[in-house]
């Protein structure tokens, strides 16, 4: 099959979230098994042109969008791997430092409009267009519009963020006349973008079979609930994979002791060393809790902030936290840290190196979030022996299975209620478990020979690849080449 992966961001060009993670791994796992997979995204100004060197696939063309008219072109770069990368190249994206930033809704809008003009120019034409997020989710939409023929696959990767607009935008980009022309049964849809993915791509997919079934509910479905239920019969769950090559104990080049699940003796150095850095009393003995998340409602921050005192006021446990987010809980985190300087260590930002260095040096890692699509967080602790203390929703209920009372199965602990109460039982478990050390080791070697690689994941996107073809009138041999006449009406 040719694959083109449509997206706002992909490692190793360019990182905000998980979202980056995903697109640049599945296409690695998928190459494997035989498919051109390529992937198409805009050439922000943050990407290092000194690493990735470009050449020009199309030279500069016209788009009308907005009652102006915007200048593009497409740039092609390979990556050391082999993997082809498209840039769709304009001022709105080059000319800026951010990825997203306020003027996100427009910038997005002209890259789908920009993609939407190039796939019939490609001298490379996909089979199937695999978009993500709301950012690239009118694609699905005018794809139908335009009667292109490539098949269109959309995944949510956070139903919480949707691209919203007003109704002046509607007007202004010539959205309404789509709005108006949906089937006559379909429910009528927010005014967001993400919406639009959902409505009309071919198949949608989510990234963990529980926040599948959770958001065609009113209480996860972000108000896209009722159509949700709409393509409920098009709706899949498929948990995200994680890049072993990046996250590997044995070879990371990022932390100070290397080990795997045979030598755990080794993993004590990064604790200490973690500590160290952190600049809390270094003894192995103590219980250590990571955590590195986003620091808002969704990842847990409100429940946490609420049992902090009673945690490390009646535990010896350690914490060290590290992410950046919302002002208020930086405050606050950062209180608790100068009131529990033995115990407590906050940084807020995000440092790559310190992140691997949490995960190889902490006992527990906790993502006590309120929702969770999938979380890569859990996976990464897992295949560095820390043990997930986690809140049992969507991916994390997928890939974290409750410890018995004796440590003889399960991955991790898992609580249920989203409250503070919850959340300080589940912590005081593990801290309690941590003293069975012949038991906990048994434990960290489990999780540590657990397989989340991309292969699996890589093989069910296969499936359902061949399956949207197949809707679409397409067998499985059919060729994309020479087909580029046909995937637009004249």
């Amino acid at each position: 099959m040719r694959i083109l992966f449509v997206a706002a961001e992909a490692t190793p060009l360019v990182k905000v979230g998980g979202l980056a993670d995903v697109v640049g791994s599945l296409p690695k796992a998928l190459s494997e098994l035989g498919h051109d997979v390529r992937v198409m995204m805009p050439r922000y100004g943050v990407i290092d042109a000194g690493r990735f060197s470009v050449a020009t696939a199309i030279d500069d063309f016209n788009i009308r969008v907005m009652n102006t008219t915007k200048s593009v072109s497409l740039k092609v770069t390979e990556l050391s791997d082999g993997g082809k990368v498209y840039l769709v190249d304009s001022a709105d994206f080059s000319g800026s430092s951010e990825v997203y930033g306020k003027d996100a809704l427009k910038r997005f809008f002209l890259f789908c409009r920009a993609v939407l003009e190039i796939l019939p120019k490609l001298d490379w034409q996909p089979e199937l267009v695999h978009c993500h997020d709301w950012h690239t989710a009118l694609i699905p939409l005018w794809l139908k519009r335009n009667d292109y023929h490539y098949a269109s696959l959309f995944t949510i990767h956070n139903l919480a963020y949707q691209g919203p607009f007003d109704d002046k935008f509607l007007s202004d980009s010539g959205l309404r006349r789509d709005w108006q022309s949906r089937p006559a049964n379909v429910p009528e849809p927010p005014l967001n973008c993400m919406s639009q993915g959902i409505l009309w791509a071919d198949m949608v997919t989510t990234v963990s079979e529980t926040y599948a079934r959770e958001i065609v509910t009113p209480e996860y479905g972000e108000r896209l609930d009722p159509l949700l239920r709409y393509r409920r019969e098009k709706l899949l769950g498929i948990v995200n994979g994680l890049d072993y090559e990046e996250y590997n104990p044995a070879t990371d080049p990022l932390i100070p002791a290397n080990y795997d699940c045979s030598t755990l003796d080794k993993r004590i150095a990064n604790k200490l060393a973690l500590q160290k850095q952190a600049k809390l009393p270094e003894n192995a003995e103590i219980p250590l809790i990571g955590m590195v998340s986003r620091l808002d409602e969704q990842k847990g921050l409100d429940i946490v902030a609420e049992s902090l005192d009673f945690l490390l006021h009646k535990t010896r446990a350690q914490m060290v936290i590290l992410g950046k987010g919302i002002e208020y809980y930086h405050g606050l985190l950062k209180q608790a840290a100068n009131k529990y300087l033995k115990q407590l260590a906050v940084v807020i930002g995000f440092d790559n190196a310190l992140a691997h260095r949490i995960y190889a040096g902490c006992d527990m890692f906790l993502m006590p979030s309120r929702f969770e699509p999938c979380g890569l967080g859990q996976l990464i602790a897992m295949r560095y022996g820390a043990v997930p203390v986690v809140r049992r929703t969507g991916g994390l209920a997928d890939t974290v299975q409750d410890l018995t009372q004796n440590l003889g199965e399960g991955t991790g602990f898992v609580f249920h209620d989203y409250d503070s109460k919850a959340l300080v039982t589940a912590i005081r478990r593990a801290v309690d478990a941590y003293q069975e050390k012949e038991a906990w080791r048994k434990v960290m070697q489990r999780i540590m020979a657990l397989d989340f690689s991309w292969q699996a994941s890589a093989k069910k996107y296969e499936s359902l690849y061949y399956k949207t073809l197949e809707l679409k009138g397409y067998a499985k041999s059919q060729s994309a080449v020479g087909l580029s006449r046909r995937f637009r009406r004249d």
